[in-house]
């Protein structure tokens, strides 16, 4: 084979790779990891005030933030999830620069911006990538009419013992339709994220949302009863492909788009 083919060859597949990606949505969750009360009150600001109106400003809509339904005080910690997605990873990767060179951003604020190292506005960010499932290429805000605090918005965790058995994992929800069933039984899923850098490795990651806690007991136990759940549960091939199970039980903030 030529150099000239191989060349070609290669061509492709990259064109091939990237329209592909382009197909699908690309996530990222801040998760932001705080002290004290005082540091939740300036994060929740500069987000409401200046990071989702500069990230609207950037054509990046319906940007989650949400909070653990738990007490935070008791466990000395408080943690604030933002969930942005973006339409493919060159709008992530584009985004800093944007922001670096929004004048509007940058004033309303330029407390959290510039913060002294002795009074941070938070303890550590932790981040979280992830590409769209093949089978729900793109997010859905969720149709909820309940009031913010009541709702639950459920994010689980999916780690898995080797690559082999994550990507059998994955291949459950796609080919397996897993997702198929989720929106049978009316979960209001936001997105299903194949995670591609992240603490936890090999991972999934998903978000269901539910009017009520009631309603997301409700619809689990369906789930769990339901009959292609327990034959698709039960096929060999899909044994044994998750070996740690997180679920995170979040409400929106007042500010959140969804």
């Amino acid at each position: 084979m030529s150099i000239k083919t191989r060349f070609i060859i290669a061509a492709l597949a990259l064109f091939s790779y990237t329209a592909a990606a382009a197909d699908r949505d690309f996530y990222q969750l801040k998760i932001y990891h705080l002290k004290t009360s005082q540091q939740v009150a300036q994060l929740d600001n500069f987000l409401e005030t200046a990071y989702l109106p500069a990230l609207h400003r950037a054509g990046i809509t319906n940007v989650g933030v949400f909070k653990p339904i738990a007490d935070a005080a008791a466990a000395n910690e408080w943690l604030t999830y933002v969930f942005i997605p973006f339409t493919s990873y060159d709008q992530f990767a584009s985004l800093e620069a944007t922001l670096q060179n929004d004048p509007a951003y940058q004033e309303a604020g330029k407390d959290y911006l510039h913060a002294p190292y002795n009074n941070l506005p938070y303890d550590r960010i932790e981040t979280i990538l992830m590409d769209a499932f093949e089978g729900s290429p793109r997010f859905e805000v969720p149709n909820l009419t309940s009031p913010r605090a009541e709702r639950v918005y459920e994010l689980r965790s999916y780690e898995s013992a080797t690559e082999a058995y994550y990507r059998n994992k994955v291949d459950m929800f796609n080919k397996g339709d897993e997702i198929g069933l989720f929106k049978r039984l009316g979960f209001n899923a936001v997105f299903y994220g194949e995670v591609i850098a992240g603490s936890r490795m090999p991972n999934l990651m998903y978000l269901t949302t539910f009017e009520n806690k009631q309603s997301r007991d409700e619809h689990w136990e369906a789930f769990s009863k339901d009959a292609y759940w327990k034959e698709l549960s039960a096929k060999p091939e899909y044994q044994h492909n998750v070996s740690r199970n997180q679920q995170i039980f979040l409400y929106p903030t007042d500010y959140s788009d969804f």
